[in-house]
């Protein structure tokens, strides 16, 4: 009886918390297509002001790669009314902070004021949008700052180009195919021209969300972003038509190496759908189930009981338009990674074949409920949702009511969607091998 009553509180307490979290806002239109979304919590002095604009890398040409990323660092060179190397100077000596991050699929920037700088961070957006200065001073600059944090990030990185080599075997037609980063060489011979072409398409009011959450007075943020932002003439309308990949219907075995490791890796990676479909969120909840947390069924299996591997993940790297799903495990002792993806398959196949328990499910069920509950739980973690929800989905309301998708989802449709996705003849194997060092000219 005491577990049934605890079983009954905990649900009445999911419950409570999703009601709680319940996220209000308001959202239009200006004019010039700029979508604005309001969101007022006036329990703390703080407030977020961020602008996502549709644009990543996969809306690049071939030749020219990277320029989504780049812009996220150029855009920060400064404005006609903002000198050169001001703007964080401007940020920081108000009490902000700010910051960008750039994907496949869009680019975002964000201010956090205290409340009463909330202006601030509005003209400061607005200028990025409408006044934005972009010479060859500023192209060269950032050209250096990119290409350290390439060397960073990738080169010097061990492990560091496993995306880049899963994707261009996975991707043949789609320009998913690339990276974020892009290829330096695009960028060094990109003209100043191109850079001001690529501004202009796609760094524009109908083309952006701007998002305002936290300590604010309606009325009044209403009236300062038809101020600011009013004026910003309105772009071409973006038409966006890319490729389609051809199903992968045969399993194929690539190699890639890498200088800055000594244990080799093995990659199982299958393509799947938009993270706006169900099947998506389904693959979610077999990554989890596979791999977070060391009580989690791959872990257990390969690294704590079995002693096969360092360490083993299954993850659902989800995008607007495809998906990677990979599971990958380090080889521990004289297991080959052959031996590992033996290992694997069969715990994919126990998915594929039984329904995970009653118990398993219900954990699952708790994850998500927590991850729901934490990424709303900041005016800052709640802007990030509604301009990615509104931009990415279509459907600004899914800061509500996605977690109910995640509840509605069932034992028997996890086992449906594994073996949808989850076939050996649908998938690459990587083998992600150790190469030799070799010393960078001086």
């Amino acid at each position: 009886m005491k577990k049934r009553l605890f079983s009954i509180a905990s649900l009445l307490l999911f419950g409570f918390l999703s009601q709680a979290q319940e996220v209000k806002f308001e959202e239009y239109d200006l004019d010039n297509g700029l979508h604005v979304i309001l969101h007022q919590d006036n329990s703390a002095p703080v407030v977020t002001t961020a602008v996502m604009y549709h644009v990543g890398a996969k809306d690049e040409t071939p030749e020219r790669t990277g320029f989504a990323h780049f812009f996220e660092h150029l855009l920060f060179e400064g404005t006609e009314n903002i000198e050169r190397g001001q703007w964080f100077k401007i940020v920081s000596s108000n009490g902000g902070s700010n910051n960008a991050n750039t994907t496949d699929d869009r680019t975002y920037y964000y201010e956090v004021f205290p409340s009463n700088n909330l202006e601030l961070g509005l003209w400061m957006e607005s200028e990025r949008m409408l006044h934005p200065v972009i010479n060859q001073i500023g192209v060269d600059t950032q050209n250096e700052v990119v290409k350290e944090e390439k060397r960073q990030r990738v080169d010097n990185q061990p492990y560091g180009g496993i995306l880049e080599n899963i994707k261009k075997h996975m991707f043949k037609k789609h320009p998913y195919k690339g990276t974020t980063i892009g290829k330096m060489e695009h960028l060094d011979a990109a003209t100043l021209d191109e850079f001001l072409a690529f501004n202009k398409k796609y760094y524009v009011p109908n083309n952006a969300t701007l998002v305002v959450a936290g300590d604010i007075d309606v009325a009044a943020t209403k009236k300062m972003i038809k101020d600011y932002f009013g004026a910003v003439p309105r772009g071409k309308d973006i038409v966006r038509s890319f490729p389609k990949e051809d199903p992968i219907t045969t399993q194929f075995r690539e190699k890639a190496y890498d200088q800055n490791i000594q244990i080799p890796m093995i990659i199982s990676a299958y393509r799947t759908p938009s993270f706006k479909t169900r099947d998506a969120r389904v693959l979610d909840m077999i990554s989890s189930y596979l791999s977070n947390g060391k009580s989690s069924k791959l872990y257990k299996r390969l690294v704590d009981e079995k002693k096969m591997a360092l360490a083993a993940q299954a993850v659902n790297i989800s995008q607007e338009d495809y998906g990677i799903y990979a599971v990958l495990a380090l080889p521990l002792g004289e297991n080959t990674l052959d031996d590992l993806i033996a290992e694997m398959d069969d715990e994919i196949k126990k998915i594929q074949t039984d329904l995970i328990s009653e118990k398993d499910y219900q954990k699952l069920q708790n994850k998500f409920e927590n991850s729901f509950v934490n990424s709303n739980a900041s005016v800052q973690g709640i802007a990030n949702s509604l301009a990615r929800y509104n931009v990415l989905y279509g459907d600004t309301n899914l800061i509500n009511t996605e977690i109910d998708i995640y509840r509605s989802i069932t034992r028997e449709e996890i086992r449906t969607v594994a073996n949808k996705y989850l076939k050996q003849n649908q998938r690459l194997i990587l083998e992600y091998l150790p190469a030799e060092k070799i010393e960078e000219k001086k």
